[in-house]
């Protein structure tokens, strides 16, 4: 037919039918389409750094002037690079020093600590948040521009950020350091600018870790201290020093892996019962309470997800029957459940919970006790869980199959030549036959 060599014909296109043939028959185009994008989590390396000012609420970006062009003129477009420490010089000049001596923001030195910055990116979605903004802390003195005469007195000539980061968490600490000099009102004045961005690991936990113990790294050394914490201050688990037989501020540090007992005795001060228990519980458990163990001989005091804190049982005052008795301790077991993790052929031991166990006794109140013996136990329980062999071992009561396949191969090698070496001998026997039977005929 003839109609086989032509083309369709076209459907009248209209405004009803115009977007069902253009989705039909449409494709890619290159038109995109708008996409609200949220901002990223974190800072990446070179990521330019948010700051935000709360008076005008306006964000924007930290600078770092930089000199372009044959006279170093300040550009100040540069932004300052995210974990990009460098320095950078340029060189301003003035028509009029004597108006912009207290009228060019670059000049005064409020200019470069009058916001805040951004801890991340995404601090953009809520800059009025405290959590996303890190004031800027001024370490210099700093002084307002003033024109006094032909001199144009306190204007910045060098600047010098220090910001301390903390990986993903991005910024923690932003500090700044000013240089002033005066300028001579003259025409033509220049003014040489010195900017340096400088940034480094987050110090906050440094002076914890340096004085703080390390019993490991990662695992556990069996001898080592026991790590505590309490607040943010790292140190070691102790027990009460037998000494002479009285009890003392010396106190023995417990050492992982090492079970150990002591005791000694307290000499009572008059007090009421409440003071009593609070001055015996002390006692034991040393000063400050320790409230957390640390999981790992390395743990870090400033991260709190390292420690595991420590169970406490104290004694029960609701199963004493005498209601005119004081319930006071007289023992603190320290049990410490602990396990290996990790590749056998290089273990880690790690601490799995802490438990402090309390052994009270009543006394009468009218009774005039002047010292009660204390006990001090140490208990590390190994909760290791080891995997199981690759292959099992051999038992005793274990049966071969009777098909069991190194046998069935002899067995069914043994028959087969059993097989074959029943021919010949019947042949034997039949030759045999016959030759009796020739010899008797």
């Amino acid at each position: 037919k003839s109609n086989l060599n032509y083309f369709q014909k076209l459907q009248k296109v209209n405004a009803t039918n115009f977007q069902a043939l253009a989705a039909e028959f449409g494709g890619e185009s290159f038109t995109s389409t708008f996409q609200t994008q949220s901002p990223p989590s974190f800072y990446r390396a070179g990521d330019p750094i948010l700051i935000y000012f709360p008076k005008w609420s306006v964000i924007s970006l930290l600078r770092q002037p930089a000199g372009v062009g044959a006279g170093g003129l300040c550009a100040e477009s540069n932004p300052a690079g995210f974990l990009e420490s460098k320095s950078t010089t340029c060189t301003r000049f003035f028509k009029n020093l004597a108006s912009s001596c207290t009228l060019d923001s670059a000049l005064n030195a409020a200019s470069y600590y009058n916001f805040t910055v951004l801890k991340v990116p995404r601090g953009m979605t809520d800059p009025q948040n405290m959590e996303f903004q890190v004031p800027v802390i001024l370490t210099s003195q700093a002084n307002a521009p003033l024109l006094a005469g032909n001199t144009c007195q306190n204007v910045v000539s060098q600047v010098t950020y220090e910001i301390e980061t903390n990986g993903t968490f991005g910024i923690q600490k932003v500090s700044v350091s000013l240089g002033q000099t005066n300028l001579t009102v003259e025409p033509g004045a220049s003014l040489q600018q010195h900017f340096i961005l400088h940034f480094r690991a987050f110090q906050q936990s440094t002076a914890a870790s340096l004085t703080s113990p390390r019993s490991g790294n990662p695992g556990y050394i069996v001898g080592k201290p026991l790590l505590a914490l309490t607040g943010d201050i790292s140190y070691s688990v102790s027990f009460l020093d037998q000494g002479n037989g009285s009890c003392s501020v010396n106190r023995h540090e417990v050492q992982f892996g090492v079970n150990a007992i002591s005791g000694c005795k307290l000499r009572l001060k008059k007090a009421d019962c409440s003071h009593l228990q609070q001055e015996i519980y002390q006692t034991l458990h040393g000063r400050p309470r320790p409230e957390r163990v640390a999981i790992f001989g390395n743990a870090d005091p400033a991260q709190k997800g390292g420690w595991t804190t420590i169970l406490n049982r104290h004694c029960s005052i609701s199963a004493m029957n005498c209601t005119s008795c004081c319930l006071i301790p007289v023992s603190l077991e320290i049990q410490v459940l602990w396990a290996y993790v990790g590749l056998l052929s290089n273990p880690q031991a790690h601490v799995s919970g802490v438990r402090f166990l309390y052994q009270c006794q009543s006394i009468q109140d009218s009774q005039q006790v002047t010292e009660v013996s204390l006990t001090t136990l140490v208990n590390f329980v190994d909760i290791t869980q080891k995997p199981e062999p690759p292959r099992g071992q051999p038992k005793m009561d274990w049966k071969l199959p009777f098909d069991f396949f190194p046998f069935k191969v002899a067995f069914s090698r043994g028959v087969f030549s059993q097989k074959c070496s029943v021919s010949p001998i019947l042949i034997l026997c039949l030759l045999l036959l016959g030759v009796l039977n020739l010899e008797t005929t």
